[in-house]
């Protein structure tokens, strides 16, 4: 769920007291967007999901980036555009409390 190789990297990259920051910002950003998830339309749901994607991966949320890769494909099909958003906003919750679970923001 979490590529905890990922967050090691980021924390090496940026230092304890900017990371506690970047992973400020993510959560904020990341809360904003899941509460949109239920009202974009169709037309802006790829957008959202290469924003969703690219924050997940650079901060280590590999399950929720993995699926907003694929509903990113999907929602650009001709008809492919039912994507299920509980299933997005439940990944993040998931991946939120892995992350949280492991103290990650503690050890920040």
């Amino acid at each position: 769920m979490i590529d905890w190789k990922r967050v090691e990297e980021l924390k090496s990259e940026v230092g304890p007291e900017d990371f506690a920051e970047v992973v400020e910002i993510f959560l904020e950003e990341m809360d904003s967007v899941m509460g949109e998830i239920p009202t974009v339309t169709p037309d802006a749901m790829s957008e959202k999901l290469h924003f969703i994607k690219g924050c997940a991966l650079n901060l280590g949320f590999d399950a929720l980036g993995q699926l907003c890769s694929t509903l990113e494909i999907r929602s650009s099909d001709p008809g492919g555009q039912d994507i299920n958003r509980d299933e997005i906003i439940a990944t993040y919750e998931a991946s939120r409390r892995a992350f949280f679970a492991s103290g990650a923001r503690s050890a920040a």
